[in-house]
């Protein structure tokens, strides 16, 4: 299994993260922290481009699942845009598109957000 890496670019109140590798316990505890130190420090919408994360487990989606309800907690926002098609069907069927977004690409995504 690949090292999963994110980076991070904040444009105003946006933080956009940028996924390499799978998202499993590991990849999906990367992103909740970074989420959750943003967060506490106010950031509340968030956008995930997942161009180079080809495969997502059980784990990383309970782990996006617990960071979409903090930010209903406080009327937040995520999305994720550049899925692979497995990605974005396993979304689908384990119900994260009915409480958070699906995008093409960066620009869908920064239109809605």
């Amino acid at each position: 299994m690949s090292q999963f890496n994110v980076s991070i670019q904040v444009e105003n109140d946006l933080v956009i993260l940028t996924t390499e590798g799978y998202l499993n316990n590991e990849g999906g505890e990367k992103i909740s922290g970074i989420c959750y130190e943003n967060i506490s420090n106010g950031k509340t919408r968030f956008l995930l481009d997942m161009a180079q994360t080809k495969v997502v487990n059980s784990i990383g989606v309970s782990i996006l699942i617990e960071i979409i309800e903090k930010l209903q907690e406080v009327d937040g926002k995520l999305g994720y845009y550049n899925l692979a098609p497995i990605v974005d069907k396993t979304f689908k069927i384990m119900g994260l598109t009915k409480y958070s977004s699906v995008y093409t690409n960066k620009e869908e995504a920064l239109a809605d957000f």
